[in-house]
């Protein structure tokens, strides 16, 4: 089932999110909705708080990218057919250099900006099947989990950005929430009843 996706300025996106036990109650079917929703949307991927659920969940699809003339040869292959689902994950390490990406989210549609993450992580999660797992990741892989980690952690990409950024997005900000944003996908405004 295709969910709306929160927008800035809903609650659910700053909470600190919590874990899950195995046995969450419908769980196939929260990641199966979530799964469904980001490809709606057009997403790379998709946490829980942005269809409203304070968990640590987030579903990835980076196969988008694969296409991209500006990946090398050798990340295109890592990039095509990587789908992965996170539970309850950790980041345990952020290293390598800093680098900058045009960056985007569904719960913030029409902005993107330059932000600047580590190049390499590793994380501990548990995936689908709630098996656990330790993995290091980098490059554009590792940067489409850090952005959804944050997500699970209550930040959002644009807190990343300096004040001057800020600023200069902030009415596109304020249109969001109003509900002024015409995303070709089902959103839940912060100041709208539901669409």
């Amino acid at each position: 089932m295709i969910l709306p996706i929160y927008g800035y300025g809903e609650a659910v996106l700053r909470k600190v999110c919590v874990d899950i036990p195995q046995d969450h109650p419908n769980l196939t079917e929260i990641l199966s909705n979530m799964y469904e929703t980001m490809y709606n949307a057009y997403g790379v991927g998709l946490a829980a708080p942005q269809v409203g659920l304070a968990v640590r969940i987030f579903v990835i699809d980076t196969t988008p990218f694969a296409d991209s003339d500006e990946v090398s040869k050798e990340e295109a292959e890592q990039l095509k057919d990587f789908k992965q689902t996170f539970i309850n994950a950790k980041i345990i390490k952020e290293e390598g250099e800093l680098w900058g990406f045009n960056e985007g989210c569904l719960s913030i549609p029409d902005v993107r900006e330059d932000v600047f993450r580590h190049d390499t992580i590793t994380i501990e999660y548990f995936d689908e099947n709630f098996v656990k797992k330790t993995e290091v990741y980098n490059g554009l892989i590792a940067r489409v989990i850090q952005h959804e980690y944050d997500h699970i952690e209550g930040i959002l990409f644009t807190d990343h950005l300096s004040m001057l950024k800020k600023k200069l997005v902030g009415k596109k900000l304020q249109n969001i929430m109003e509900g002024k944003a015409r995303p070709d996908y089902r959103m839940k405004f912060a100041n709208l009843k539901i669409k």
